[in-house]
């Protein structure tokens, strides 16, 4: 008797071409106040990833009257950045119903839903990574965004246990209800980002996920293309995806050789500087009333780094707070 596959919707595309190139799916982190559409319009423009996420957004926000206007400036996406996943979070499974059924009428290629965020207060609304502590209502919440969601794959973004490991354990329990695709983030809730993230575990989710059609993608700690693919390698994930990693480097996933880069991968301070300064006109365009222009500081941070003069470079843009500021401090800096 054949088992039932999860729907992967566009996954199996990549799965197939992936496979076929012999390299990892690549998908760029979702990350709260970080991958709006300016940050994800960088990547479209200089090192596209396999697969980009939205922010998450919250499904008791999206299925309110009140918050559902609110809700759509993050999940604003253009045609050029498909295939694009709309992340959620909550802890009401007719909520997750609902919200999969908007998600799909604006149009996205797949709705993931976070189980793994430790912000606290998430975690008292029993979202993010306190899911991990009620595996019953986990996979409630995967099965009615699955329903919701038709033909849209759904995916879930964990980690590897709450307070302990319980890889063993958590991993079978969200197999059991079939996501598309889970992406492992190979640390605890209770470790935070405090360890390295335990990439061993990803062989063990791996032996797992063997035959259930369910595809695996790894998380953390990635500090370049090539070690996402030696890690891919040796891990054997079908995929690896990168967050922090990529902040201030929207050429990440450009792979070498490219015009864009030196054989250290890094671009000439101007250019990366100018790259900065497009990415606060862009955010500044998008969202100019909409949201507060400081959510920039935390890429001039990643942007200004590396380099002599950046720690002065990174005191100045910290005390900015227009995109006519970042344009003339830049323009001093590399006269």
């Amino acid at each position: 008797m054949k088992t039932e596959q999860p729907n992967l919707g566009f996954w199996i595309k990549l799965l197939k071409r992936s496979r076929r190139q012999k390299k990892p799916i690549m998908c760029l982190a979702p990350m709260s106040d970080v991958t709006d559409e300016a940050f994800r319009q960088m990547f479209v423009k200089y090192g596209k990833p396999d697969v980009l996420w939205t922010e998450f957004v919250s499904v008791n926000g999206l299925t309110s009257e009140k918050g559902y206007k609110n809700m759509l400036i993050d999940l604003k996406f253009k045609p050029n950045e498909r295939p694009i996943v709309a992340q959620i979070f909550g802890s009401d499974p007719k909520k997750f119903y609902q919200a999969a059924k908007i998600i799909k009428k604006l149009g996205f290629d797949g709705i993931d839903i976070n189980m793994g965020c430790p912000d606290r207060k998430i975690e008292k609304q029993g979202a993010g990574a306190a899911l991990m502590k009620n595996y019953k209502l986990a996979q409630e919440i995967i099965l009615a965004t699955k329903e919701g969601a038709g033909k849209l794959p759904v995916s879930v973004k964990t980690r590897i246990g709450y307070s302990k490991n319980e890889t063993e354990t958590w991993v079978p329990a969200l197999l059991a209800v079939k996501p598309a695709v889970i992406i492992v983030h190979g640390r605890t809730r209770k470790e935070m980002s405090d360890v390295p993230a335990h990439w061993s575990e990803a062989k063990k989710v791996m032996k797992l996920a063997k035959g259930t059609g369910t595809l695996i993608i790894g998380n953390g700690d990635v500090e370049s293309l090539e070690d996402a693919h030696a890690k891919a390698r040796e891990y054997g994930v079908d995929g690896v995806m990168i967050g922090r990693g990529a902040l201030g480097k929207p050429w990440f996933f450009q792979p070498h050789p490219s015009p864009l880069l030196s054989k250290e991968r890094e671009l000439d301070i101007k250019e990366k500087l100018k790259i900065m300064v497009e990415h606060a006109v862009l955010f500044d365009r998008l969202y100019r009333d909409k949201k507060n222009f400081s959510i920039m500081k935390k890429h001039f941070k990643a942007y200004a780094n590396g380099f002599k003069g950046a720690k002065e470079l990174r005191i100045k843009l910290m005390a900015i707070d227009s995109v006519d500021e970042v344009k003339k401090i830049v323009k001093e800096f590399t006269i």
